[in-house]
C-alpha cells in the first residue's frame, strides 16, 4: 500500500508531502487545479519517461518519492533482494530526481538505480489506469494483451512471440540459402581461401612490435659485421693484404742493415707497424666473434615482414588488424557452412515451426477458456453501467499461418442494444459506451492484478448520473480489498469514497501553486455540494451533498 508521496518542485507543486489511507480515495478539485498532477509525479517514481518540461518555473530540478509497505516473503521483497536493495524495513521507497537538462537519476532504499528497476519494481506496487485507457481498447494489440493479463498467459504470451520469431529466422535463413546458393558458394570459397591463407600466416598483434624491434637490431648488427670482415680482408686475406705486405717489407729492412746500419731506425718502425696490424686483427676477430650474429636469421625477418605486409595490403588493412579480420572471415564462414547445408536448414525451420505451435496450441487453449469468462464478467457489468441488453463478446479468429500474436486474431465485439448483433468495439461503440464499457473491463483487470494499490485517472470520463453512482460503489468494492485512489470530477463517485483529498491552486510568492487539503466530514459535504453545483452552493446543494454521503454509509 501507498503510504506517502513527496513532491518538490514539480508542475505547479513547490513542496508537498501526502499521507494516505487504506480503503478508497477521492482527488477532486477544480479543472485544471492540478489533480492528475499528483497522479504523474506517482508516476515518475514508478519508471515513466521523465519530462523536464513538468519541473516548475524558475527551479533547477523535480524531486519526489514515494514510500509503500513492505511484507517479507512477497515477490517484491525477493526481488529486492536479488537486486542487492535493502528490503528489511518493513517498506520501499522509490525516489527519482529529474534537471532541467532532462537528466534522471532513480533510487530504491536510498541506493542508486536504473529507470528500469523502478519500473520493475513499480509493477508489484502499483497499477495506474489513466484517463485514456479507453481509446488504447481500440487497438486489437491492447485488447489481446488485456485477454492475456486478465487469464494470466501474458508470460506464455511473450514465449509464443519469441517462439514465432525464432521460426522466422530459421525460415528467412532457409529463404536466403535457395534465393543465393550459387552466390553463396563463391562467396564460400573466396572466404575458405582467404582464411587459409591468414591461418597460414599464424600472425599475433604483438608478433609486429616483435618483428620491427628486431629487425631494427639485426640491421645495426650486420652493418657492424660487415664493415669488420672488410677491414679484416684488407689486414689478412690475400697476398696483398697488410699484414703480408708489412711483413715482407720487415724482411727486406732487416736484410739490408747488412749492408747499412743507418737504416736501424727505420726497421724498428716497420717492425712495431708489423706488430701493430697483428695486434689490430686479433682485436678485430675478437669483436666479429663478440656480435654473435645468427646467420641468415635478418633475411628470416625481413622474408617474414614482407608477408605480413603482404597480407595486409591485400586486404587493405594495417598489420596489426590481421588477426581481427580472421576472426571475422572465419565466422561468416562457419555462418556460410550453416546455409550451405539445406537439409540442416530444412530441420532447423521445422523445429523451430514446431516449438511454435506447441506454444501457441497452449495460448489458444487458455485463450478460449479465459474469453467467456471474461465476457460473461463484462456483459454482467454492462447492466449495472446502464447497458441492459447490450452484448459483448471476444472474438477469437483463426489464423492458420499464426503471427507473433498466436494462432488467433483477438477482437473485442460489443452491441449496446438488445437485437442487435456484435459489431467491432471501435466501429460500434459511442464515446460514453466506450467509456462505460471501458470502465467495466478495466475494474476487471484490476481484480486480477497483484499490485496492492490501484490508481484510476479521471476514467470516468463521459459517465453521469446513475451510472456514476454505481461506479463509485464499484471502486469503493475494490477499495475493500485494496487501496484505491481515483481522480474524478463527479460527486457521485467522490460520495462513495472512504477519504477525499481537494485540491485547488493559489497564489504563492507571485507564483501559482497546487494546495491539497485532506477535507473533513463538513469539508466533504462543502465539496461534494461544489462538485453538484458549481460556482454558487445553496442549501439544497448541501443537502444533496449530505444525501449521497449518507447513502454511502446505509450502503
Amino acid at each position: 500500500m501507498l503510504r506517502r508521496l513527496a513532491i518538490r518542485d514539480f508542475v505547479l507543486v513547490d513542496a508537498l508531502e501526502l499521507e494516505f489511507s487504506a480503503g478508497f480515495g477521492a482527488l477532486t478539485g477544480e479543472t485544471g487545479a492540478g489533480k492528475s498532477i499528483l497522479i504523474d509525479a506517482l508516476a515518475l517514481t514508478l519508471g515513466e519517461r521523465a519530462d523536464p518540461g513538468q519541473i516548475r518555473a524558475g527551479a533547477a530540478r523535480s524531486d519526489i518519492s514515494a514510500e509503500f509497505d513492505l511484507v517479507a516473503g512477497t515477490e517484491l521483497a525477493v526481488w529486492l533482494g536479488q537486486n542487492d536493495f535493502d528490503c528489511d524495513g518493513g517498506a520501499v521507497l522509490l525516489r527519482r530526481v529529474v534537471d532541467s537538462a532532462g537528466r534522471s537519476r532513480a533510487y530504491i532504499n536510498g541506493a542508486s538505480a536504473t529507470v528500469a528497476q523502478l519500473r520493475e519494481a513499480g509493477e508489484y506496487l502499483v497499477d495506474i489506469h489513466g484517463q485514456h485507457a479507453h481509446h488504447a481498447l481500440l487497438r486489437k494489440e491492447r485488447q489481446r494483451a488485456l485477454l492475456d493479463e486478465h487469464a494470466g498467459l501474458a508470460v506464455l504470451a511473450r514465449e509464443v512471440a519469441q517462439s514465432y520469431r525464432g521460426w522466422q529466422t530459421a525460415a528467412a535463413r532457409r529463404r536466403e540459402f535457395e534465393g543465393r546458393s550459387a552466390a553463396l558458394a563463391a562467396e564460400r570459397d573466396m572466404l575458405e581461401w582467404q582464411v587459409s591463407e591468414l591461418r597460414a600466416l599464424e600472425f599475433e598483434p604483438q608478433q609486429w612490435e616483435d618483428l620491427n624491434q628486431e629487425q631494427r637490431r639485426l640491421a645495426l648488427a650486420a652493418n657492424l659485421q660487415e664493415g669488420v670482415e672488410a677491414a679484416l680482408a684488407e689486414l689478412d686475406e690475400g697476398e696483398n693484404a697488410l699484414r703480408s705486405r708489412a711483413n715482407a717489407q720487415f724482411e727486406r729492412l732487416s736484410r739490408l742493415l747488412d749492408f747499412d746500419a743507418g737504416l736501424g731506425d727505420a726497421a724498428q718502425l716497420a717492425d712495431a707497424a708489423r706488430i701493430a696490424l697483428d695486434e689490430a686483427t686479433h682485436a678485430l676477430r675478437r669483436y666479429a666473434d663478440r656480435l654473435e650474429m645468427e646467420p641468415g636469421r635478418l633475411e628470416q625477418v625481413d622474408r617474414r615482414i614482407a608477408e605480413i605486409l603482404d597480407l595486409a595490403r591485400k586486404h587493405r588493412i594495417a598489420p596489426e588488424q590481421l588477426p581481427a579480420t580472421l576472426a571475422s572471415l572465419a565466422a561468416r564462414l562457419d555462418e556460410l557452412a550453416g546455409l550451405a547445408d539445406g537439409g540442416r536448414l530444412d530441420a532447423d525451420e521445422a523445429c523451430a515451426r514446431a516449438a511454435f505451435f506447441t506454444r501457441a496450441e497452449r495460448l489458444s487453449a487458455g485463450r478460449r477458456e479465459a474469453a467467456s469468462a471474461l465476457a460473461a464478467r463484462v456483459c454482467q457489468l454492462m447492466e449495472n453501467l446502464a447497458l441492459a441488453g447490450g452484448k459483448f463478446e471476444i472474438a477469437l479468429d483463426n489464423l492458420p499461418d499464426g503471427s507473433a500474436g498466436g494462432l488467433e486474431d483477438v477482437e473485442f465485439r460489443v452491441a449496446a442494444n438488445a437485437g442487435v448483433p456484435p459489431g467491432p468495439l471501435a466501429r460500434v461503440a459511442s464515446g460514453g459506451e466506450l467509456s462505460r464499457i471501458g470502465l467495466a473491463i478495466q475494474v476487471i483487470a484490476s481484480s486480477t492484478s497483484g499490485a496492492a494499490s490501484l490508481v484510476f485517472d479521471e476514467v470516468d470520463v463521459g459517465i453521469g448520473g446513475r451510472v456514476a453512482e454505481i461506479v463509485g460503489r464499484m471502486l469503493a468494492d475494490l477499495g475493500k480489498e485494496r487501496q484505491v485512489l481515483c481522480v474524478t470530477h463527479l460527486p457521485q463517485v467522490a460520495a462513495q469514497a472512504d477519504w477525499q483529498w481537494s485540491i485547488a491552486k493559489q497564489g504563492s510568492d507571485g507564483a501559482v501553486v497546487s494546495r491539497v487539503d485532506t477535507l473533513t466530514p463538513a469539508g466533504r459535504i462543502e465539496e461534494i455540494a461544489r462538485m453538484l453545483g458549481g460556482v454558487r452552493i445553496t442549501d439544497k446543494t448541501r443537502a444533496h451533498a449530505e444525501e449521497l454521503l449518507a447513502m454511502r454509509a446505509r450502503s
